[in-house]
This record gives structure tokens, sequence and C-alpha cells, in this order.
């Protein structure tokens, strides 16, 4: 396994590429509503990114076995999982839709994603979305040096299961740095005191996709990149690049118009003003 730590330098590239990237969805927030398309807010994006200096790490990302990822982000809505491609659909109220946003700025990447309820939507889409996200601070809330992986990804699991929601395993956080994908992997299950031992430097996203229905997921059509749930169920997703420091934890993608951590964060951090 060939995992980098951050020096100071390191950490300060990755914390402007975090706020970059969390402020696109800034700007997209109060443009996210009926009637918009995906492909429109993929415009918009890229505009942002111009503005910033900033590039997206998505358009044209070919890992191996995928064809080159065509858009500036992804959009994913109501039952997509993750990497939903944007599209001419006019998004209609009462959808859910997660925006994830990666950009690389002068050699480091920021990756952050958020869930945007597009008008009025169920109970059920409201929930789900509010638990994903404390789902994801449940995970975030747990680093600090010394534990594991499997501590982050039980803390996620044993709150979205003990919600009812059912936590997807075929995807999962990663490292980050100077590439967009490095180790460790960071699962969003687990049994605590396994795996990877975390240390000061390490940067990692936490990310977990939680679903309404059952777990199981599946590529639709052949498009090579969008991913569903089997049994249509609605799906929600937040991320945040995280960053361990010597007593704790410091999150590298906030912005001033980030969603404030949930109540339970008692040390975490503020939201940007």
């Amino acid at each position: 396994m060939n995992i980098t730590y951050k020096d100071a330098a390191g950490v300060a590239g990755m914390r402007l590429a975090g706020r970059l990237a969390a402020e696109v969805l800034d700007h997209l927030t109060p443009l996210i509503v009926p009637g918009i398309t995906t492909k429109e807010i993929d415009r918009l994006a890229a505009e942002v990114m111009k503005q910033q200096g900033s590039v997206s790490a998505t358009i044209g990302y070919q890992p191996g076995g995928y064809p080159p990822y065509p858009a500036h982000l992804c959009t994913s809505v109501n039952h997509v999982v993750c990497h939903g491609i944007p599209n001419d659909k006019p998004l209609k109220k009462g959808d859910i839709v997660n925006v994830d946003v990666t950009v690389i700025k002068d050699g480091w990447y920021g990756d952050t994603s958020r869930m945007f309820l597009v008008g009025e939507c169920s109970i059920a889409a409201k929930r789900l979305c509010q638990m994903t996200f404390d789902a994801m601070w449940k995970g975030i809330d747990m680093v600090r040096p010394g534990i594991r992986l499997g501590d982050i990804g039980h803390a996620i699991q044993t709150f979205a299961e003990g919600n009812g929601f059912s936590v997807v395993r075929e995807f999962c956080g990663h490292g980050i740095g100077q590439n967009f994908h490095e180790d460790p992997q960071v699962l969003h299950y687990g049994r605590p005191g396994t795996g990877v031992e975390l240390v000061p430097g390490m940067t990692f996203t936490i990310e977990p996709m939680i679903n309404l229905g059952r777990r199981e997921v599946k590529e639709l059509g052949n498009d090579g990149w969008t991913i569903i749930t089997k049994d249509r169920s609605l799906s929600a997703q937040w991320e945040h690049t995280v960053l361990v420091t010597d007593s704790g934890y410091e999150v590298m993608t906030l912005s001033a118009g980030c969603p404030a951590p949930p109540a339970f964060v008692v040390n975490g951090p503020k939201t940007l003003a």
C-alpha cells in the first residue's frame, strides 16, 4: 500500500483545492431548482472553475476499463447511486440529486459532494438525505491518530443500518492528494479495530452511499459509468475530504456555504464565515 503523507505545503495545497471545490457547490446551490437540467449544472460549474483558475478532475478521466468521463462533475438523481452523467432531462419537483465536484488547483485535488432537494420532496427522501449527511459525520468524527479505518466504517454502518437504511459496499472513499485516487480505500462498513491505522498527514475522502431500500447496485445501460440501485430505491451520498491531524481531524472541503455539522459533532469544524 502506497499511502502519501502531506507536509505543511501539501496541507496548504489541499486546503485551497478543497475550498474551491466546495465553493463550486456554493455557487450551484441556489440554482438547483425544478426545471434546470444537470447538463446546465455542469456548464455552470465549468464557468466557476474557470473563474477560480481550477480545472475539473473528472472530465476526460479514464481509469482502467472505463471510457473517458464526459463531464465536469457527476450528477446522480434519485435512484442513481454515483457517477451519474449530466444530461438534458430537466429536474422536477421532488427529485433528489447528488452533485459531486473534484477540482485540481496547483496539482492538488479537492473532492466533495452534497445532496440537493429539488423543490418539495417526500418525507422519506428528506430523511434519507439527512441521515446520509449524519452518517458521513459519524465517520468523520471518528478520525484521529491511532484509530483504524474499520472504526470509521463501523460507525457509518451501525448508524445507517440502525436507522433502517442500507450501505452500498461496491464503492468507497479513497486517499487523495496529487492524485485523484490514492491508497487507502475507505470502506463505509466494517469491524472496529481492523484496517489501516490512521497517522497524521493522511488525507482521504469519507463519502457514504446510503440506500432507502436494499444495498445491491448495478450498472445502468452501457455508458460505462452510471450506477443505480438494483431495486430502484432512492440513494443519497455526501462527501468531504479529511486530513488526520496530531489531535484529530480537519475537514478540507469547507466553505462559507457548507451545511453546518450535526449537533452531535461537539468538537468538529465550524462552518467557515
